[in-house]
């Protein structure tokens, strides 16, 4: 394979690899590089200013540079792109074979192909996961599992419209070197799909799509408008075609939605409210704050506390201001063969889906196909005919930072069952993590990297803040955590041996004097 001069990949090459690995996506991400990646650097570096802030007693607001953006009421985002004027229900889920044709297959309007927080970054799987897309859109992807089970695509209008989540701009990619240094992940996992399923997707009449994670600040939102830009004039199509919606997953990003859309406005499809990386973030941001900015069990932090409905309803003011889409968050219960468990869950999402509709969301997501006709029969029942509720602009919605700061307004307490429970899910998620799988069931949910996140690092600031757990009186320690660790280890699917390497990864983020800010780093540190 010719490599462009200053590039070099320093793993074996997967079987087809040179159909994605491209000159023309492998000349993008070297331009890409060199042209973004001082100011991606730069960006990252700003994110661990505003920690220092906080921690020095600091606080977010709404940014008073950007006060214009915010005041002008001229500016719309551009109109929904084909295949993303009607988002009612969107699936996501990793870019393995089956789960590809499933999601595409499954009544979803939008599949979020997902090459972040429900893969992982294995070598193999990143090339392996930009060939399934390319196949799917080929339409050569049909086949047969050992069970003799055939898998085949639909006819094309009954597909959903793929969007692809590449990794977040924290993440490196240590397997392909740019004068001698890793690329971005997000930059390598955007390249390979804009120039080879991407611009196939263009000739079918759509555009290549994303889903863009993890962002602090609206300047990287216009890192990543830059890139469609180069990436647009790099291939020979026009500015626009590319579409990306924005993951508010972050606080910092939660003061700064208008701006997010301004950035990226001729890109824009809209924003999608999360929940486990938001919280995740809340944690992270005010590690350093004490018990004023402390979550109590995560399981009693719902989608009804006031500060998250400050957060979901300023979402969906903003993003139908603008004329953009507001997604609303997930619905990760796998049905299972016990009527008594599907029954009560199926209720919960009814219920949580109801309330995303009746908020002027425009869709929402879930994780499994089973779950694609609940959450569809609920947002056609305020949708009824209409593609949106676009038009429903919220007028009556006004937001403060106050209330999108008042954690407290959480309540619920922190419980040994809660320290359990974290530990319990993260010590199984990052056993299948480590071992290659990024989408795991769990107690009958789809847990991705999120979750194992916003575990750790609540036990974290349990810790960091000496608290007392409210059923057992027993103060959060490390020999307390570590105990449970053993524990708990006992009671997980599999041998207690099976999880060494979890445990030490888990222990490393959950329990040390430092705070990783991401725990899938020295995860991947741990990747051949």
């Amino acid at each position: 394979m010719d490599l462009p001069a200053g590039l070099s990949i320093t793993a074996p090459l997967p079987e087809r690899a040179e159909e994605v690995l491209t000159p023309a996506a492998l000349e993008l991400l070297v331009r890409l590089h060199r042209e973004l990646g001082a100011r991606r650097r730069e960006r990252l570096e700003a994110r661990a200013q505003v920690v220092a802030s906080l921690a020095a007693g600091g606080t977010l607001d709404f940014l008073p540079e950007t006060a214009h953006v915010r005041d002008d009421d001229g500016w719309r985002v551009a109109d929904p792109a084909p295949g993303l004027v009607d988002r009612r229900v969107e699936i996501t889920g990793p870019t393995d074979r089956k789960m590809t044709i499933n999601a595409l297959n499954s009544g979803a309007k939008v599949w979020l192909a997902d090459l972040e927080d429900a893969n992982t970054p294995h070598w193999e799987s990143v090339i392996g996961g930009q060939l399934n897309l390319l196949d799917a859109v080929e339409r050569r992807i049909d086949f047969t599992a050992d069970t003799g089970k055939s898998y085949a695509l639909k006819q094309d209008e009954e597909l959903a419209t793929i969007v692809v989540r590449p990794r977040g701009w924290h993440m490196t990619e240590k397997h392909v070197l740019v004068d001698g240094e890793p690329v971005s992940g997000s930059l390598l996992d955007f390249a390979l799909y804009v120039s080879t399923a991407g611009v196939r997707q263009i000739e079918k009449g759509l555009g290549p799509y994303f889903y863009l994670p993890k962002m602090e600040h609206h300047l990287e939102a216009r890192l990543w408008n830059d890139a469609f830009v180069i990436a647009s004039e790099h291939l020979g199509f026009p500015r626009g075609t590319i579409r990306a919606t924005c993951l508010v997953e972050t606080i910092p990003a939660a003061f700064q939605m208008e701006e997010i859309l301004y950035e990226l406005r001729e890109h824009s499809a809209g924003l999608n409210a999360g929940r486990w990386d938001y919280l995740f973030s809340i944690v992270k941001s005010f590690r350093s704050r004490g018990t004023e900015f402390l979550l109590p069990d995560r399981n009693a932090i719902t989608m009804t506390a006031p500060f998250m409905r400050a957060y979901t309803e300023l979402l969906v003011r903003t993003c139908h201001r603008r004329g953009a889409h507001a997604i609303g968050g997930m619905a990760a219960f796998i049905p299972s063969r016990d009527e008594e468990i599907n029954a009560a869950a199926f209720e919960k999402v009814r219920a949580d889906k109801r309330r995303e509709a009746g908020d002027g969301f425009d869709g929402s997501w879930v994780a499994h196909p089973g779950m694609v006709e609940t959450c569809r029969e609920v947002f056609d029942e305020v949708l009824g005919e209409r593609p949106n509720q676009i038009d429903n602009t919220r007028d009556d919605v006004h937001v403060t930072a106050e209330q999108l700061l008042d954690i407290a307004s959480a309540g619920g307490q922190v419980t040994e069952a809660g320290l359990r429970s974290n530990i319990d899910v993260a010590l199984q998620y990052l056993r299948a993590w480590l071992g290659g799988q990024g989408a795991v069931a769990i107690h009958h949910l789809m847990e991705d990297a999120a979750t194992a996140e916003i575990s750790r690092s609540q036990i974290w600031q349990w810790l960091h803040n000496d608290i007392e757990l409210s059923d057992t009186g027993r103060r959060v320690t490390r020999q307390l955590v570590e105990q449970l660790v053993d524990e708990v280890v006992q009671t997980l699917p599999g041998e207690p041996s099976d999880y060494d390497e979890a445990r030490q990864l888990f222990l490393e983020v959950a329990v040390s004097d430092d705070y990783a800010d991401f725990l899938t780093t020295p995860a991947y540190e741990r990747m051949p």
